[in-house]
């Protein structure tokens, strides 16, 4: 058998013995309902935010105006809110229509004093020459209010307010990705691969540091090769993250088909200039190397680390050192040709990114073909380093008749 199979063998050893020793435990099915827990916390952050901006369901716009002309200023309303998207945050609140009692003008001040509701705009006055009032957030009311004065007035003057045409629309849709389509499916590329690195592979940090604390990972390195056990490592934990995404993608994927079509419908079409199985496929390549370059790399900086503190301390400037490269491929994804674009594509921690990027806006495969392999090699390179590293720095600074020991069986 030859050295790399043999080795290749000790670290699928090592995977499994990693693999089982995470996955069943019940700290991995907290793990695994975290993003529950992160969504909970989303929903009442959000529900505090809004008790503290305040609530917009309570604003109103008012128009003070004669009763014979209410018909068509309801029927202007209903054709002008067609031109909102249906339950947008932007629609402009409900229309009240008052008749004038005594003085317009006190009558319209006085409903910003009101305490049953929160009066966003008031107009009165005749139409071709009205006022409107408006609060510090009503601006936008405002000019809802002078464009349904305009088109009331016309509707009066044609004698209908019903619309003059009758319209068919239909929904067309590309039969290719459009530009504005590719951009999206990089850029959300880019970032999926950045929650799904950030979220999984810090765990390598802690796993290392942990087994070198309580003396396992030098009994592993007197049985097999260091490059044998980080490899072996890095496959368990991978492992448990494809786990975690399987699981996530299940759940997703057939909540969506619980949608109601008119919701279904309204999401964006994004095309990516590879086609959705070249795609899908680049995705998972990427996703891969990209657990496996900084996963890697966490794995040798925590291997060095021998306290709890040291680690706490690392974990601020790895993320940091994640949103730089977030930062850079998400750059380069929207600066196509510059010299970004190439810094991002070659640099092996953000190349994943980057490349997944240039999978959405570019159709050429040869690009992808040579990205893959050099992040491969610098897989290889950040093991055997680390491993190395690992070797001088730690295991030699223990007693002489232990790494006689340890580079004996190696």
């Amino acid at each position: 058998m030859s050295k790399f199979a043999r080795m290749l063998r000790q670290a699928l050893t090592v995977a499994r013995r990693d693999f089982t020793a995470t996955v069943f435990t019940p700290t991995f099915l907290l793990f695994l309902l975290a993003p529950v827990l992160m969504i909970g916390f989303g929903a009442v952050g959000g529900i505090g935010a809004q008790s503290i901006v305040g609530d917009d369901s309570q604003m109103k716009m008012v128009v003070i105006a004669p009763p014979e002309q209410a018909p068509t200023l309801i029927e202007t309303d209903k054709q002008l809110r067609q031109l909102f998207p249906r339950k947008s945050e932007i629609m402009p609140p409900p229309l009240t229509i008052e008749a004038p009692t005594g003085d317009p003008a006190a009558q319209a001040r006085a409903y910003f004093d009101s305490d049953k509701f929160d009066a966003a705009a008031v107009l009165y006055g005749p139409l071709d020459k009205p006022e409107v009032l408006y609060a510090r957030r009503g601006w936008t009311e405002a000019q809802f209010l002078t464009q349904l004065a305009e088109q009331s007035l016309r509707a009066q003057k044609l004698g209908k307010a019903e619309p003059l045409a009758t319209v068919t629309q239909t929904v067309v849709r590309r039969g290719q990705g459009s530009p504005t389509g590719r951009g999206q499916a990089a850029s959300i590329g880019v970032f999926a691969i950045f929650f799904l690195t950030l979220f999984l592979s810090g765990q390598a940090v802690g796993t290392m540091a942990e087994e070198r604390s309580n003396k396992v990972i030098e009994i592993l390195a007197a049985a097999v090769p260091l490059e044998s056990v980080f490899f072996g490592k890095l496959i368990g934990m991978f492992g448990a993250a494809v786990l975690f995404v399987l699981f996530w993608a299940t759940i997703i994927i057939n909540a969506t088909r619980l949608l109601p079509p008119e919701i279904a419908g309204s999401f964006p079409s994004l095309v990516a200039a590879m086609g959705a199985p070249t795609y899908a496929l680049l995705f998972i390549a990427y996703f891969t190397m990209s657990y496996m370059l900084l996963g890697a790399m966490f794995l040798s900086i925590g291997a060095l680390t021998s306290t709890q503190r040291e680690l706490q301390m690392l974990s601020l400037p790895i993320t940091i050192f994640q949103m730089m490269m977030f930062g850079l491929a998400l750059g380069a994804a929207n600066r196509s040709g510059t010299w970004v674009e190439t810094v991002a594509q070659v640099f092996p921690f953000s190349s994943p990114f980057a490349m997944i990027g240039l999978a959405g806006s570019s159709p050429a495969i040869w690009p992808h073909l040579l990205a893959l392999a050099w992040q491969v090699l610098w897989v290889a390179i950040i093991i055997t380093v680390g491993a190395r590293v690992f070797r001088r720095g730690v295991l030699k600074s223990g007693s002489p008749k232990r790494r006689a020991k340890i580079e004996a069986t190696q």
